[in-house]
């Protein structure tokens, strides 16, 4: 039987609690920049990518330098330069998605 089909059933047997929905009237108020500081959080922000890019840079440079050294009689080496390469990838694409990211779930 397939979840959706336990999760019917339950919910028709009265075993899952219905869902609430949200009170009228409740403020959600859209975000909203401190005075004075969204330029210097800008400035923060992009030093912030700036220095991932280049460590991003530097962490593949590394990796690439692994695999060189550990090609001959140093196996285990180069596989940890190539097991790290994902890690660097995936930091580098996380902090390029970072803003964007967050927009989904805060609008401005």
């Amino acid at each position: 039987m397939s979840t959706l089909a336990v999760l019917v059933q339950a919910h028709a047997a009265g075993v899952l609690a219905p869902l609430k929905p949200k009170p009228p009237g409740l403020p959600n108020p859209a975000p909203a920049p401190v005075p004075g500081l969204q330029g210097p959080l800008s400035t923060i922000v992009g030093w912030g990518k700036w220095l991932v890019f280049w460590l991003g840079v530097i962490g593949i440079l590394i990796c690439a330098g692994q695999m060189a050294i550990g090609r001959r009689n140093r196996h285990s080496f180069a596989a940890d330069g190539a097991a790290g390469i994902p890690w660097v990838l995936g930091g580098a694409s996380l902090a390029a998605i970072a803003v964007p990211l967050v927009g989904v779930f805060i609008h401005p």
